[in-house]
């Protein structure tokens, strides 16, 4: 028996496409058939990213998202079911870190990844979850009823690390944000799901990984290796897809095993 994964039809949005995981999460369901919507501050990245998409025969849209604004979240899904149509596939993607000792964390480096990671992704979860309930209860139209909402948490939330405890607590909290949203949405059909990734090498932390600290690192994961962006593909398309309906508030690490 074999599976193929095809979104042609739903439409996808997300968060953080500026770069990094976010920017391959886009690729990936654009090349999977999905019409996807790039949502971040950084509006010419996002412009040659859908250059990207769309030279490869996929359709991508690009809405300037600031997710500490509530404003700007109701703005951003509005224009992109606008353009797009309604919203099949969230993911949630957008996040910050910083790099302290717990002693040294003051409340702007505190607000500053609260605001994003928790925060923002709490109030783009609500609002594109809202109009995903409005239509599985046939109050607004829509192609495809129920929902696949993606949170990106990290096995930082599952397992704390030094020098990043705050980012560990804010990630801690996107996991029950989820098991939350899967508890009271499921029943109309909106799964809710996260990806808790290990370390991976993107072009943020590309530079890290050469370091002497960085190889360190390396040395003390179980295989002595750093994750691709490509290697989370087969995970987030089967959580976005018709194969995930019995997956609800599952949290999933993809960290090569560092968390058992």
């Amino acid at each position: 028996m074999t599976y193929s994964i095809d979104l042609s039809g739903r439409v996808a949005f997300v968060t953080g496409a500026s770069s990094g995981l976010g920017a391959q999460f886009a690729r990936t369901l654009a090349a999977a058939g999905a019409g996807v919507v790039l949502a971040s501050r950084r509006i010419e990245r996002l412009k040659e990213l859908r250059a990207q998409i769309e030279g490869a025969g996929g359709d991508a849209h690009v809405v300037e998202l600031d997710v500490t604004d509530t404003m700007s979240i109701k703005s951003a899904v509005a224009h992109a079911e606008t353009e797009m149509g309604s919203i099949d596939i969230l993911v949630n993607n957008s996040g910050v870190s910083t790099t302290q000792r717990i002693q040294d964390v003051d409340e702007d480096n505190f607000d500053f990844i609260f605001d994003t990671n928790v925060r923002g992704a709490f109030f783009v979860a609500q609002e594109v979850g809202k109009r995903m309930l409005a239509r599985s209860r046939g109050a607004a139209p829509g192609s495809f009823t129920g929902g696949r909402i993606i949170n990106i948490a990290s096995m930082a939330g599952l397992k704390v690390l030094p020098q990043i405890g705050v980012y560990c607590m804010s990630k801690a909290a996107v996991v029950q944000m989820t098991k939350a949203m899967a508890l009271e949405w499921g029943k109309f059909g909106i799964n809710v799901n996260a990806i808790c990734p290990g370390y991976i090498d993107t072009e943020i932390n590309h530079h890290h990984w050469q370091t002497e600290q960085g190889q360190k690192l390396v040395q003390m994961l179980p295989r002595k290796r750093v994750g691709k962006p490509q290697d989370l593909d087969g995970l987030l398309l089967m959580l976005a897809s018709d194969q995930s309906h019995f997956i609800n508030g599952a949290v999933i690490a993809a960290d090569d095993g560092f968390g058992v």
